[in-house]
């Protein structure tokens, strides 16, 4: 084990924590502000009634576009609070939850992605469009599922508020609990990484997963930002994602890589259990979403060599 002074691993952990914090608040205080006050408008409601119609075609009823629109605005824990307020079958609920699986708080992790360097156009066709083409499959292949839906412990949020002020100091309140959350995770996290990093930990895990990673069609120098994004998702993991792009020389072909795989398959572990209180088969959900990262990241990879290759034989 290789000797560090741990006061400054910890000073600088905790500095490029706060700098992350401060970096991402940027972006997730406004949107969680700005959603929050939507859903007291008109809006959310009129994107519901746009989008019920093609409900049907997924097998689903016009009113799953309410956890779905919730679940893409805010996240997976609004958007189970929605379910929980409504009559679904399994079959509906585990389509709805494979579909927020690869497409959830949209607006916050594309902002993340965007940051990092991955396209826009790349992050909502691969999110939208494995969302869309799970259920689609999922519609057609099982034919089970029809019994009524019976949820576990988790009961829905029916607070509801009136007059402008309550509205806004709870649009506030949720901005400033996001970003309190955020420190939370992320202050530790980089402290955790930097005495890694002191320790030499990094250099020997990035060596463990490079077959994984050359596999995959990626550097072993991406490594770091696969496990930020498999055990923390997009938003927490996305400081060390930041600081493995700036300070391992991760390219931005194997940083896009990287980011379709995460987009199918980030946070596995949370994102997957806290769809056990809905009363839904997690094992396939958390199979799906990995043979999909796999086999989207590698498909995506042999196309985009097999492009470079022959532009450099003619160069």
């Amino acid at each position: 084990m290789e000797k560090i002074n741990w006061g400054k691993s910890v000073k600088s952990g905790f500095r490029n924590g706060l700098k992350t914090t401060w970096s991402l608040g940027k972006i997730i205080f406004p949107v969680t502000l700005i959603v929050a006050l939507l859903k007291y408008t008109p809006v959310l409601p009129w994107l519901m009634d746009f989008i019920s119609p093609a409900m049907n075609v997924i097998g689903l009823r016009g009113d799953a576009a309410i956890p779905l629109v919730i679940g893409n605005f805010l996240n997976l824990y609004a958007a189970i609070g929605a379910i929980l307020s409504l009559d679904f079958s399994v079959k509906e609920v585990f389509i709805i939850a494979i579909m927020l699986s690869f497409s959830h708080n949209v607006l916050i992790e594309t902002s993340v992605a965007l940051k990092v360097g991955v396209k826009l156009w790349v992050v909502l066709a691969v999110r939208f469009g494995l969302a869309i083409f799970s259920a689609a499959v999922i519609h057609l292949v099982w034919k089970g599922g029809s019994e009524k839906a019976v949820y576990g412990l988790i009961s829905a949020d029916d607070k509801e508020l009136g007059g402008v002020g309550p509205i806004l100091l709870d649009a506030f309140e949720k901005a400033g609990l996001g970003i309190l959350q955020l420190a939370i995770i992320v202050i530790p996290l980089m402290i955790v990484i930097q005495i890694l990093k002191d320790l030499q930990w990094l250099a020997v895990f990035s060596r463990w997963m490079a077959p994984v990673t050359r596999s995959l069609g990626m550097k072993e120098n991406t490594s770091t930002t696969l496990a930020a994004g498999l055990l923390f998702g997009l938003a927490y993991g996305a400081g060390v994602m930041i600081q493995a792009v700036k300070e391992d020389g991760v390219s931005k072909k194997d940083v896009t890589l990287a980011f379709i795989f995460l987009v199918a398959c980030h946070a596995a572990v949370e994102d997957t259990l806290i769809f056990i209180p809905l009363g839904i088969p997690v094992w396939p959900l958390f199979l799906i979403r990995l043979v999909t990262a796999i086999v989207l990241t590698l498909v995506v990879a042999t196309i985009w060599n097999r492009q470079v290759v022959p532009l450099n034989k003619s160069a």
